[in-house]
């Protein structure tokens, strides 16, 4: 099979994984994100990957199946991310930022059960650090 055959093919498997993930409005202080939901192993397994451009109130949550010293990277992404590892209680535990189309893991300092992924400085610029609560991810859907 040609690359250029297989690489569309996986750009169109990743944006018809990424059309039925459902959709979050998360709170952070005064602050509101729309997130689409990666609650299953394929969502997971995609996210982010293959797309352009994020509106700046967008971003994803990974919802994993328990708590764990989950870890993210960025093969095959092609924007700037940050990430935010979470806890049980919607607590951030810590932030990272990702560059493009690297495969350096950034991991949860301690056992996280949710990442939540933004346009690269979103956390930053708004001054939200370790400590600070996400409302309503306890609406997200249950891991799959």
């Amino acid at each position: 099979m040609k690359k250029s055959l297989l690489c569309s093919l996986l750009a169109l498997s990743a944006l018809s994984a990424c059309a039925d993930m459902p959709t979050l409005e998360l709170g952070v202080g005064m602050y509101r994100i729309k997130a689409e939901v990666a609650h299953t192993n394929a969502a997971r397994m995609t996210g982010l990957m293959h797309r352009t451009e994020m509106p700046s109130d967008a971003g994803m949550l990974f919802v994993f199946t328990r708590a764990a010293k989950h870890c993210m990277w960025m093969r095959n992404t092609l924007i700037p991310l940050s990430v935010a590892f979470i806890d049980d209680k919607g607590h951030i535990i810590n932030i990272a930022d990702m560059q493009p189309q690297t495969e350096t893991s950034h991991c949860a300092e301690s056992p996280a059960r949710y990442a939540l992924e933004t346009n690269i400085g979103w956390f930053a610029a708004r001054k939200l650090q370790a400590g600070t609560r996400i409302a309503g991810i306890e609406r997200a859907p249950a891991p799959e």
